[in-house]
């Protein structure tokens, strides 16, 4: 059984190349994060808390995406809202600027494409749904 167990580890290390730039000793340290190509998946952001209602009502930004627009890139944020142990996700809706409470049960973003600021939405903090607003 050692054999077959050796035999695999073997053919695992010739298929994929090697051992390893860190197991060799090379490159960061093991446990170290590195960005070394453009295919590497991306950091997700951690979420953030960017506004609350007095009442404990919550709005977080959740899900990340890269963009890019004509001034360059940046990373658009989804939105959710948070009461208690409760979650509700702001359904398509990608930001680059913080939401804004307007009253206990009404909350306002703008939805982001392409780096640049589009229409404005209304947020119900009780359902999560977006209603975009007429100018």
């Amino acid at each position: 059984m050692i054999r077959v167990v050796a035999a695999g580890t073997v053919a695992c290390t010739l298929a994929c190349g090697g051992p390893s730039a860190a197991a060799r000793g090379e490159g960061p340290a093991a446990g170290a994060s590195s960005q070394t190509s453009s295919a590497a998946e991306p950091v997700r952001p951690a979420d953030s808390l960017v506004a609350s209602t007095p009442a404990g009502v919550q709005l977080w930004f959740t899900l990340a995406r890269p963009d890019s627009g004509p001034d360059g890139r940046c990373i658009a944020r989804a939105v959710e809202i948070r009461e208690g142990g409760a979650r509700r996700p702001v359904p398509l809706l990608y930001t680059t600027t913080a939401p804004e409470i307007i009253d206990d049960t009404t909350a306002r973003a703008w939805l982001d494409n392409h780096c640049q600021r589009g229409d404005r939405y209304r947020i119900s903090l009780r359902s999560g749904r977006p209603v975009r607003e007429r100018p």
